[in-house]
Protein backbone atom coordinates (compact mmCIF):
# COMPACT_ATOMS: atom_id res chain seq x y z
CA UNK A 1 0.00 0.00 0.00
CA UNK A 2 2.51 2.82 -1.07
CA UNK A 3 -0.39 5.19 -2.11
CA UNK A 4 -1.85 5.43 1.15
CA UNK A 5 -0.76 8.91 1.89
CA UNK A 6 0.19 10.35 -1.87
CA UNK A 7 -3.78 9.19 -2.93
CA UNK A 8 -5.45 11.19 -0.18
CA UNK A 9 -2.80 14.25 0.18
CA UNK A 10 -2.63 14.65 -3.68
CA UNK A 11 -6.97 14.99 -4.21
CA UNK A 12 -6.21 17.75 -1.31
CA UNK A 13 -4.04 19.31 -3.42
CA UNK A 14 -6.13 19.43 -6.75
CA UNK A 15 -9.33 20.54 -4.59
CA UNK A 16 -7.04 23.37 -2.50
CA UNK A 17 -5.54 24.70 -5.78
CA UNK A 18 -9.14 24.65 -8.02
CA UNK A 19 -10.01 26.32 -5.28
CA UNK A 20 -7.01 29.07 -4.93
CA UNK A 21 -6.94 29.44 -8.34
CA UNK A 22 -10.88 30.13 -8.50
CA UNK A 23 -10.12 32.46 -5.98
CA UNK A 24 -7.53 34.30 -7.49
CA UNK A 25 -9.25 35.08 -10.64
CA UNK A 26 -12.51 36.36 -8.39
CA UNK A 27 -10.07 38.29 -6.35
CA UNK A 28 -6.94 39.60 -8.33
CA UNK A 29 -3.80 40.52 -6.24
CA UNK A 30 -2.73 44.44 -6.07
CA UNK A 31 -0.53 45.35 -9.17
CA UNK A 32 2.90 44.55 -9.38
CA UNK A 33 5.52 47.18 -7.39
CA UNK A 34 7.00 50.09 -9.70
CA UNK A 35 10.10 49.02 -8.88
CA UNK A 36 9.69 45.39 -11.11
CA UNK A 37 10.86 45.81 -14.55
CA UNK A 38 8.08 44.77 -17.88
CA UNK A 39 10.60 41.23 -17.66
CA UNK A 40 10.17 40.73 -13.90
CA UNK A 41 6.56 40.74 -14.08
CA UNK A 42 5.83 38.45 -17.16
CA UNK A 43 8.17 36.10 -15.29
CA UNK A 44 6.28 36.92 -12.00
CA UNK A 45 3.34 35.79 -13.77
CA UNK A 46 4.68 33.46 -15.84
CA UNK A 47 5.92 31.28 -12.61
CA UNK A 48 2.75 31.72 -10.59
CA UNK A 49 0.70 29.89 -13.62
CA UNK A 50 3.73 27.33 -13.63
CA UNK A 51 2.90 26.39 -9.96
CA UNK A 52 -0.63 26.43 -10.34
CA UNK A 53 -0.14 24.54 -13.62
CA UNK A 54 2.29 22.04 -11.88
CA UNK A 55 0.10 22.17 -8.50
CA UNK A 56 -2.84 21.12 -11.39
CA UNK A 57 -1.54 18.08 -13.02
CA UNK A 58 0.56 16.64 -10.46
CA UNK A 59 -2.40 15.17 -8.76
CA UNK A 60 -4.36 14.11 -12.24
CA UNK A 61 -0.98 12.28 -13.19
CA UNK A 62 -0.43 10.66 -10.19
CA UNK A 63 -4.46 9.39 -10.43
CA UNK A 64 -4.10 8.15 -14.10
CA UNK A 65 -0.83 6.51 -13.24
CA UNK A 66 -2.52 4.34 -9.91
CA UNK A 67 -5.35 4.28 -12.77
CA UNK A 68 -3.22 2.35 -15.38
CA UNK A 69 -1.01 0.52 -12.77
CA UNK A 70 -4.51 -1.38 -11.75
CA UNK A 71 -4.29 0.18 -8.09
CA UNK A 72 -7.53 1.45 -6.31
CA UNK A 73 -7.26 4.97 -5.35
CA UNK A 74 -8.46 5.02 -2.00
CA UNK A 75 -9.56 8.33 -0.01
CA UNK A 76 -10.63 6.87 2.94
CA UNK A 77 -12.01 3.71 3.91
CA UNK A 78 -15.29 4.22 2.33
CA UNK A 79 -14.36 6.56 -0.54
CA UNK A 80 -12.99 5.05 -3.79
CA UNK A 81 -12.48 7.40 -6.43
CA UNK A 82 -12.90 5.90 -10.19
CA UNK A 83 -10.07 4.90 -12.76
CA UNK A 84 -9.59 7.50 -14.84
CA UNK A 85 -7.38 5.68 -17.31
CA UNK A 86 -7.64 1.57 -18.56
CA UNK A 87 -5.12 -1.00 -17.07
CA UNK A 88 -2.07 -0.39 -18.88
CA UNK A 89 1.39 -1.41 -17.59
CA UNK A 90 3.43 0.81 -20.32
CA UNK A 91 1.21 3.90 -19.71
CA UNK A 92 2.19 3.75 -16.05
CA UNK A 93 5.24 3.52 -16.59
CA UNK A 94 4.99 6.55 -18.98
CA UNK A 95 2.97 8.52 -16.42
CA UNK A 96 5.10 7.13 -13.36
CA UNK A 97 8.70 9.29 -15.25
CA UNK A 98 5.93 11.60 -16.13
CA UNK A 99 4.93 12.37 -12.38
CA UNK A 100 8.80 12.28 -11.34
CA UNK A 101 9.67 15.08 -13.38
CA UNK A 102 6.67 16.88 -12.93
CA UNK A 103 7.83 16.43 -9.01
CA UNK A 104 10.80 17.80 -9.56
CA UNK A 105 10.11 20.80 -11.76
CA UNK A 106 8.10 21.81 -8.93
CA UNK A 107 10.66 21.67 -6.63
CA UNK A 108 12.75 23.73 -8.84
CA UNK A 109 10.19 26.53 -9.76
CA UNK A 110 8.72 26.94 -5.95
CA UNK A 111 12.66 27.39 -4.95
CA UNK A 112 12.97 29.79 -7.57
CA UNK A 113 9.47 31.60 -6.09
CA UNK A 114 10.93 31.61 -2.81
CA UNK A 115 14.45 33.16 -4.26
CA UNK A 116 12.82 35.69 -6.11
CA UNK A 117 10.12 36.40 -3.52
CA UNK A 118 13.38 36.66 -0.65
CA UNK A 119 15.42 38.73 -3.22
CA UNK A 120 12.70 41.52 -3.56
CA UNK A 121 11.92 41.33 0.19
CA UNK A 122 15.01 41.23 1.72
CA UNK A 123 17.01 43.13 -0.82
CA UNK A 124 15.26 45.29 -2.91
CA UNK A 125 12.60 46.00 -0.21
CA UNK A 126 9.94 46.90 -3.19
CA UNK A 127 7.04 45.03 -0.71
CA UNK A 128 6.63 42.28 -2.99
CA UNK A 129 5.51 39.73 -0.23
CA UNK A 130 3.11 41.95 0.79
CA UNK A 131 1.62 41.68 -2.14
CA UNK A 132 1.69 37.82 -1.84
CA UNK A 133 0.13 37.97 1.44
CA UNK A 134 -3.78 37.21 1.96
CA UNK A 135 -3.95 39.16 5.06
CA UNK A 136 -2.44 42.37 2.66
CA UNK A 137 -5.45 41.81 -0.06
CA UNK A 138 -8.49 41.46 2.54
CA UNK A 139 -7.41 44.30 3.80
CA UNK A 140 -6.57 46.51 0.88
CA UNK A 141 -10.23 45.10 -0.46
CA UNK A 142 -11.77 46.67 2.66
CA UNK A 143 -9.76 49.96 1.94
CA UNK A 144 -10.88 50.08 -1.96
CA UNK A 145 -14.55 51.75 -1.41
CA UNK A 146 -13.71 54.26 0.52
CA UNK A 147 -10.56 54.98 -1.39
CA UNK A 148 -10.05 56.55 -4.62
CA UNK A 149 -13.88 55.91 -4.80
CA UNK A 150 -13.60 54.76 -9.06
CA UNK A 151 -11.10 53.03 -10.48
CA UNK A 152 -8.48 51.60 -8.51
CA UNK A 153 -4.84 52.21 -9.73
CA UNK A 154 -1.53 50.64 -9.35
CA UNK A 155 -0.86 53.83 -6.85
CA UNK A 156 -4.07 53.45 -4.74
CA UNK A 157 -3.01 49.83 -4.10
CA UNK A 158 0.97 50.68 -3.21
CA UNK A 159 0.94 52.42 -0.17
CA UNK A 160 2.78 51.26 3.02
CA UNK A 161 5.12 49.14 0.74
Amino acid sequence: MASALPCPLGMAILILVVMRYVNRKLHPPPPFPPTMSVQERRAATASEMMLYGLLFALPVVGWGMLSAAGYPIVLSSSLHLPSILPHNLRLYALLRKAHTVLAYLLFVMFIAHVGAMLFHTLIVRDGILLRMAPWNMRAQEKDAPTGAGGKSGETSDETGG
